[in-house]
């Protein structure tokens, strides 16, 4: 099984889904938007919300692949997103846990 940034760097999505990402990125707030993603009243630590948000984004990319109906863009690019805040904010914590 591959690491979480393994997985996170070989992720590869269609360039307007990581152009969206990046525009909303700056605005990703885990206490809303995570626990709106992950139906839960406590937040998960970051490494364990990514490896949700990895299930949740590979059930929408398959989706998107498949042209199907249940396909929704802005969801799929809330599920980027919240993967890329996570990433980041597992990356700031990383130095303290050493």
């Amino acid at each position: 099984m591959l690491d979480i940034q393994t997985r996170l760097t070989t992720l590869k999505r269609p360039t307007l889904l990581a152009r969206a990402v990046r525009f909303g990125l700056d605005e990703y707030r885990r206490e809303v938007h995570l626990k709106r993603l992950l139906h839960c009243e406590t937040l998960p630590r970051p490494a364990v919300a990514i490896m949700q948000l990895f299930d949740l984004e590979a059930e929408a990319n398959g989706w998107r692949t498949q042209k199907s109906g249940n396909y929704s863009v802005a969801r799929h690019v809330e599920i980027l997103i919240a993967l890329s805040g996570e990433a980041r904010l597992m990356q700031a914590i990383a130095p303290s846990i050493s």
